[in-house]
């Protein structure tokens, strides 16, 4: 079984879009701000449904935002 963990970007992508908050994605995804802010820091992955909100958000590809990387 490959095990991996999910990556991202949003710190990044909020800061370059106006220094938006977890709390204004959280609010145009539809999630709670402790929901990103698990998401960000890498202690939940989202779901497909989430991710792809996300993305769709900062107008990029669920690529630019999330990436998996596999532990050796």
């Amino acid at each position: 079984m490959i095990e991996g963990i999910i990556k991202n970007n949003i710190r990044t992508l909020r800061f370059m879009n106006n220094e938006m908050t977890q709390q204004e994605l959280a609010d145009k995804v539809g999630v709670t701000r402790q929901t990103i802010n698990a998401i960000e820091a890498a202690k939940y992955s989202p779901s497909l449904e989430v991710a792809f909100k996300i993305a769709a958000v900062f107008d990029t590809s669920l690529e630019s935002v999330f990436t998996f990387e596999i532990k050796p």
